[in-house]
């Protein structure tokens, strides 16, 4: 597991979250038969499997790329899985559902669980990026 494996995963969780705040705001009461119910559940699809394992994957990467100190970064990972758990039962639970309304999506956007793992992935997105700039950087340098 690469840390581009690890962004690969933030993203796909970070897009879903930015098409359902789109979809909350549409007042839909019902996702059947439009486009974009189609596309939120693909999107939450996503996100659920990218979210799945993602602590194991953080871990692999904090090994891979010998990320430092690398006691913080494990320290982290408790953090991290207890958020993707919450988060994925919410998420899968309105999976589940036979219709998603709009306002069942803007609740889930307003879970405490959600944010609090969104705000894990910025974290963490952020210390991918500022772990990649270095190896960017040697590759320009040598171009």
């Amino acid at each position: 597991m690469t840390l581009q494996d690890l962004a690969d995963r933030c993203n796909a969780t970070e897009e879903c979250y930015e098409f359902m705040l789109a979809y909350a705001a549409q007042g839909l009461a019902r996702d059947s038969g439009s486009g974009s119910g189609e596309e939120l559940r693909r999107l939450l699809r996503r996100a659920v499997t990218a979210l799945a394992g993602l602590s194991e994957a953080y871990k692999a990467a904090i090994a891979h790329a010998g990320l430092q100190p690398a006691q913080r970064h494990e320290v982290f990972l408790a953090v991290l899985d207890r958020d993707c758990r919450d988060a994925l039962a919410a998420m899968e639970l309105v999976l589940a559902q036979p219709v998603i309304s709009s306002q069942l999506v803007d609740n889930l956007n307003a879970s405490i669980h959600l944010r609090s793992l969104l705000t894990d992935l910025f974290l963490l997105d952020e210390i991918v990026k500022l772990h990649q700039a270095p190896a960017n950087q040697a590759i320009s340098a040598e171009l």
